[in-house]
């Protein structure tokens, strides 16, 4: 009686063992890992620019944001500089700061970094390695030194670039009408991409298997995508007028009579 006895305690143990290792794990699959979230340390460039503001309003920053103190510390003396240029910039990028907290889109913090008196961009670089973080930068000096030292760094220009359109106005290429736009003689043509160009004077090629050589004239951004607007070129130069035969100036002779 007493091994049977032994032996049920046993199994309840392990039974419940089992039971939290179980309840453990699923909570585990359950809680979203707050560790997977990158820390982004903003650099004073990132704010002055601004665009950092468009980009996590429309939801793109997904990490953990963290603007150091010692960045926040340095546009102060910079707003208060004798550099007129700089100080307005400077202001601007505190008033970025100021936006960047109220969007709900973005989780961006304050970070408490002021004990150390460092020069802002090292004191970026150390906080960036302990933490395992990422520069957010424009700074190229910065960027190229960070790499130096295995630091991952984001760059608003080369996101900005990646993003530009491919073709501007001045740009010309050769497209082919496929139907015809809203509006009285427009024509509408596609880029490889997927954009949309609306060509004025085209209607008449629609529906064509003629390709025809455009100019672009403007770039439109919306919430729905982008848009261009081209122009048709002169394909075919028109040939200069001849001049009709006996239309010319006449001279008329005048006889000399001899006397």
């Amino acid at each position: 009686m007493g091994m049977e006895l032994f032996f049920i305690i046993v199994l309840l143990a392990i039974f419940a063992e089992t039971s939290v290792l179980t309840v453990r794990e699923l909570t585990r699959r359950r809680t979203p890992a707050k560790s997977a979230r990158r820390k982004l340390f903003v650099d004073t460039s990132t704010l002055m620019d601004g665009r950092i503001l468009s980009v996590a309003k429309a939801g793109f920053l997904g990490d953990e944001v963290l603007i150091p103190r010692s960045v926040i510390r340095e546009l102060q003396l910079l707003a208060d500089g004798s550099d007129s240029e700089k100080r307005a910039r400077a202001r601007f990028g505190l008033d970025v700061v100021n936006e960047l907290e109220r969007v709900e889109l973005a989780d961006v913090e304050i970070f408490q970094d002021e004990g150390e008196r460092v020069k802002v961009d090292e004191r970026l670089l150390s906080l960036a390695k302990e933490y395992h973080g990422i520069i957010l930068t424009n700074d190229f000096n910065l960027a190229k030194v960070a790499a130096t030292e295995h630091i991952d760094v984001i760059n608003i220009n080369e996101l900005a670039q990646g993003l530009r359109s491919e073709y501007l106005p001045g740009d010309k290429l050769n497209v082919k009408i496929i139907s015809a736009g809203a509006n009285p003689h427009q024509g509408v043509a596609h880029l490889p991409d997927g954009t949309m160009v609306v060509v004025d004077n085209a209607e008449r090629y629609a529906g064509k298997n003629q390709t025809v050589e455009i100019e672009f004239v403007r770039y439109l951004q919306t919430a729905a995508g982008k848009m261009m607007f081209a122009k048709l070129t002169d394909l075919k130069p028109r040939e200069k007028a001849q001049k009709p035969k006996g239309r010319g100036r006449q001279i008329k002779k005048r006889s000399i009579v001899k006397k």
